[in-house]
């Protein structure tokens, strides 16, 4: 009788666990998409890579600042610091373009960004990987 019990009692459990796990994946799966990489990575002192990535296309506004080499977004809400890629442009040509517009490195232009942000968490690093953008204003120019 009481094995029986515990039988019901687990089974009740292992229900209403299933449908809590159900609710936690499923549900967010239809709205957000996301990509997750693990992979391994050499130059990684624990040599494994995890990439979480939001693909949904979102609007960011800041300031696109490049020098070095390196692209950085500064987003204008919460002040957080993302490097930037452009996987549909040429990088030679955005450099230039930066240049034509700002005459200089590390010299801000405010810029509104489509596109989504990818997380390395192991590296605690996040990158904004734009898919299009728009020049708003260049700091400092008054126009």
């Amino acid at each position: 009788m009481k094995n029986n019990n515990f039988n019901k009692k687990r089974y009740a459990f292992l229900k209403i666990g299933g449908a809590l796990l159900m609710f936690i994946f499923i549900l967010p799966s239809c709205t957000i998409q996301m990509k997750v990489d693990v992979s391994s990575d050499k130059k990684q002192k624990s040599g494994m890579k995890i990439v979480v990535e939001n693909t949904e296309q979102k609007e960011h506004i800041g300031w696109w600042v490049y020098g070095e080499g390196q692209h950085i977004f500064k987003d204008e809400k919460t002040l957080e610091e993302y490097d930037m890629e452009f996987p549909n442009e040429n990088m030679e040509e955005l450099v230039e373009l930066y240049f034509a517009v700002c005459e200089m490195e590390y010299f801000p232009m405010e810029c509104k960004m489509i596109g989504h942000l990818k997380k390395e968490l192991i590296e605690k690093q996040t990158v904004l990987i734009v898919s299009d953008f728009e020049i708003l204003y260049i700091q400092g120019c008054g126009e």
